[in-house]
């Protein structure tokens, strides 16, 4: 889910809590506000599938935050994300030891991706994902 579509999914639930609660508010005027939410959302995600310039506008890109044994501090500073966030994510998927790890990415979500190291060094799995320069 990206940002466009929590906000979304916020709005419809705020609405549809002010039909039922505010009598002031008629249920037609809610249905009419619950349609151009939907289609606002469907306008969004077809606008996005068909043009890469919207969809570079709405969405965010990947992020690395760590690569081959190195913080990157000023994507991290960027991001907000503090050394201790990496480490637990790390943990989380079980690895004990940075050395295991190739790369951190966090994703359009918010959500940090953990690589591992391998044999064969293949990356393409980065291929889409910004490296901000910098420490």
């Amino acid at each position: 889910m990206n940002m466009f579509d929590l906000i979304i999914t916020v709005a419809i639930g705020s609405t549809f809590a002010t039909i039922i609660l505010n009598s002031k508010i008629s249920i037609f005027e809610g249905i009419v506000a619950l349609v151009l939410l939907t289609f606002l959302q469907y306008l969004v995600a077809w606008l996005s599938v068909r043009s890469k310039l919207f969809l570079n506008l709405i969405k965010s890109t990947p992020v690395l935050l760590f690569y081959e044994e190195r913080y990157k501090t000023k994507a991290m500073k960027v991001n907000r994300v503090h050394r201790s966030e990496i480490l637990q994510s790390v943990r989380e998927q079980g690895i004990g030891s940075l050395d295991q790890v190739k790369a951190v990415v966090m994703e359009t979500n918010g959500s940090l991706s953990i690589i591992r190291k391998s044999e064969n060094n293949d990356e393409n799995a980065l291929q889409n994902v910004t490296e901000i320069s910098g420490k």
